[in-house]
């Protein structure tokens, strides 16, 4: 009995997957060469090689329009293979996905040989630059990883400032490199800065862990501050939140604007990048904490902030200490009996030296 027409396409099926699986290259997820052989309004075939007859349609002709709309009979193209046993019983074909995973491969490629590369910046928010890199692949470059000519000089870090300011690189083009490309969470992470990091590791050598040097402040950030070196303005460092002052510190802006001039250790030098200090070059308060305070005395003290435990409290000496919730019996409790700013009688319950920790009660 003659082969149905069924039958005559499973069994093609079955000799297409056969050859695919034995092959050392067409597999499900494969890009291939292929050669376009007719397109229609919905759907489009291309000869695959003795590996039969491919096929596009569906959505993936809307996806893959503009790539369909230059080519002509004749004409090679990349695919990549969808399912072995698509429509008609043909090999389903995506041309916009093979293009996609083209421009993974290139960004892999670039984040491993740190080449440099032009980024078309098509968008910006207080964060970064949107941009466009390798043709048609979207990356994002964070403030943080811009420039020190191109940071925005905002006075004490306003953000909607920073967007102003970020918006009117829409249109250029900067030099970059891929730090991070990641196709499962599509995010491509670029920099400005790294650019520039051979030049300012040469810089660096002249510099030692421990030096005391001339900074100015460039840019203000809710994690820290940057500065430039006065003597080397392309060196430009980083000066953590936590390592402004011995104090807690809720947003560096209360410590320092744009343009400072500041005095700053340097405590790490790694990877073209170098890390200072503030709190390097004072006094530690808490070396002397037993001189100023002792467990029964009565204080002023101002609330500086609120946080899950209870409240910080700026008292003399450049110290501070901790009114814990339990003390209230909840955050509203404390919120009603304490404002932020205001001063405040309090009995000194506990001053632990080694832990930094002052332990307060309000007074009654």
């Amino acid at each position: 009995m003659p082969q149905n027409e069924d039958s005559k396409a499973s069994t093609a099926t079955q000799t297409i997957k056969t050859e695919l699986s034995t092959a050392d290259w067409p597999k499900e997820g494969t890009v291939v060469e292929v050669t376009l052989m007719k397109k229609l309004p919905r759907k489009a075939y291309f000869d695959m090689g003795r590996f039969g007859t491919g096929i596009v349609f569906g959505a993936e002709v809307s996806n893959a329009r503009e790539a369909l709309r230059t080519v002509k009979p004749g004409d090679v193209m990349q695919a990549k293979i969808v399912a072995l046993d698509g429509e008609e019983g043909l090999v389903e074909l995506s041309l916009s996905e093979a293009g996609k995973q083209k421009l993974w491969a290139l960004a892999k490629e670039l984040t491993e040989s740190g080449e440099v590369i032009k980024a078309k910046v098509v968008g910006a928010n207080a964060g970064g630059l949107m941009t466009v890199v390798a043709d048609d692949l979207k990356a994002f470059l964070p403030v943080s990883q811009l420039s020190l000519e191109h940071y925005p000089k905002v006075p004490d870090g306003d953000r909607t400032k920073i967007a102003e300011e970020l918006k009117k690189f829409i249109g250029t083009e900067l030099n970059v490199k891929i730090i991070d490309a990641n196709p499962r969470t599509n995010k491509v992470i670029v920099s400005e800065r790294e650019t520039l990091s051979a030049n300012v590791k040469e810089l660096l050598a002249a510099y030692a862990v421990g030096q005391v040097v001339d900074c100015i402040v460039s840019g203000v950030a809710d994690f820290g501050v940057f500065v430039r070196f006065a003597d080397n303005p392309q060196i430009e460092g980083m000066i953590h939140i936590s390592e402004l002052d011995y104090k807690l510190i809720d947003n560096p802006k209360e410590l320092v604007k744009i343009n400072d001039p500041l005095k700053a250790k340097i405590i790490d030098i790694k990877e073209g990048r170098v890390f200072l200090s503030l709190k390097a070059l004072k006094d530690d308060p808490w070396a002397k904490v037993a001189d100023f305070y002792k467990a029964g005395d009565t204080v002023q003290g101002r609330v500086y902030k609120f946080n899950p435990f209870g409240a910080v409290i700026a008292l003399d000496h450049d110290l501070q200490g901790m009114v814990h919730i339990s003390e209230f019996g909840g955050q509203d409790e404390m919120k009603k009996a304490l404002a932020v700013g205001e001063h405040y009688p309090f009995m000194i319950d506990q001053v632990k030296q080694e832990e930094k920790r002052i332990t307060l009660k309000l007074a009654k």
